[in-house]
């Protein structure tokens, strides 16, 4: 089959992809990857290919780098891992930000990462499909009104795309305000407020804590089996010292030890309403990909009353909620601290190596970031920016060294 394709070339060899086009009418060819997403995975595998001289064109469907980070996190979101764990390849984070990054500076770092690397996306480019094409040996990307061929399809989307929303009846019937984290940006904007927050993650419990924080009466709903861990034991980081551990010990002998460390430093949370699974939290997330709240203030709070443990919700009510324990109580908000996930499959034609329902690769990690015909992933490890950084230099060194032994003879069309 013939094809008449556009062919975007680098811009004095840096690697980035910015030549006029006519895309209605043509397919356009880019000779190195096509890597989708412009958030902290994406960045990281583009400066990789860099450092290697492989060239590249990002897609990103938002305005702006970390859009995730930029446009749906609350004000006072902190990294809640030190930022030696956080950082991206190649590149550390100044030696003026704390070890535990806010939010505005995160979004910096990564703005400087970018332009560091000279790493330039095309912004508002949503994807529509990608699908290998066996004839040709190329993937086929649809971007709005926009075609690319590539021979290799980098997928960075992450596992937070787009919010998670509950099937909870009456939930439309609801007449104060609800909203998804995503959404959320302040507590001073529910001052004075009696507000019901649905979930009990990392984020339901700092947005608690920020609630609490600006004179609102909150209620925690927690409906599942958690584990709450302190942020640091002893002045470090108990993710470091968990990692530090499993070099020498048995997962099932490191979750003892950071249970004991919990019940010496918080307590008993069961006593607060807040029951722990059977199994231990480093077990409990390799197994299920369940992050541990790592407590950053909230836990002291509902200790003290200030903030209110719930059961989960039964249904909504006109003026708030029925608990499964028979409880009604109104509210004037609720905030849904139901996580977020990836929307892969709904635009990925492809079903070997993503799971065409959960929208992760089928192999876990360490070998989760290369499928067949030339598809990636970066950030789907379920392991953090960690796991991120580790993938993206996986991804970049194995098509560098095709780029070199494939196309060293290739010649492209000006």
């Amino acid at each position: 089959m013939e094809m008449h394709t556009t062919t975007i070339q680098e811009d004095k060899g840096d690697g980035i992809f910015h030549k006029a086009m006519n895309s209605e009418s043509k397919p356009v060819w880019i000779p190195g990857p096509v890597i989708i997403g412009a958030g902290p995975s994406g960045l990281a595998v583009a400066a990789c290919l860099k450092e290697r001289g492989v060239p590249f064109l990002m897609l990103e469907k938002e305005s702006c780098v970390g859009s995730l980070w930029s446009l749906k996190t609350y004000n006072r979101l902190q990294l809640h891992l030190p930022k030696e764990t956080c950082k991206l390849p190649h590149m550390p984070f100044p030696p003026e930000v704390p070890a535990y990054p806010t939010k505005k500076q995160f979004i910096s770092y990564l703005e400087a990462y970018a332009k560091h690397f000279a790493i330039e996306p095309m912004f508002r480019q949503e994807v529509q499909s990608a699908i290998y094409d066996a004839r040709m040996g190329f993937w086929r990307v649809q971007a709005n009104e926009s075609e690319f061929l590539c021979r290799w399809f980098i997928v960075a989307t992450g596992e937070n795309a787009e919010p998670v929303l509950p099937n909870i009846e009456g939930i439309s019937d609801f007449k104060g305000s609800l909203i998804h984290t995503s959404r959320y940006k302040d507590g001073a904007d529910f001052e004075g407020q009696k507000v019901l927050v649905v979930g009990c993650g990392n984020s339901g419990m700092e947005i608690s804590l920020d609630l609490c924080n600006n004179d609102a009466q909150v209620s925690l709903a927690v409906r599942d089996k958690l584990h709450i861990l302190p942020r640091e034991i002893l002045g470090r980081s108990t993710f470091c010292i968990s990692t530090w551990l499993l070099n020498w010990f048995p997962v099932k002998l490191v979750d003892r030890f950071l249970l004991v460390c919990s019940q010496v430093i918080l307590g008993d949370t069961h006593k607060m309403g807040i029951r722990r699974p059977k199994i231990g939290p480093l077990e409990q997330k390799k197994s299920t990909g369940k992050t541990p709240v790592l407590d950053v203030g909230a836990f002291s709070k509902i200790k003290s009353g200030k903030i209110k443990v719930v059961c989960g919700v039964q249904r909504f009510t006109a003026n708030g909620a029925e608990f499964v324990d028979g409880q009604v109580e109104n509210f004037d908000s609720v905030i849904l601290a139901t996580g977020y996930r990836n929307n892969v499959a709904s635009w990925l034609k492809e079903d070997s190596f993503f799971n065409d329902k959960e929208g992760f690769p089928r192999n876990p990690f360490p070998d989760n970031w290369k499928g067949k015909n030339g598809l990636y992933s970066v950030g789907f490890a379920r392991s953090g920016l960690l796991g991120s950084s580790i993938d993206a230099q996986r991804v970049a060194e194995d098509i560098a060294r095709q780029w070199s032994s494939e196309t060293k003879h290739l010649r492209i069309e000006s």
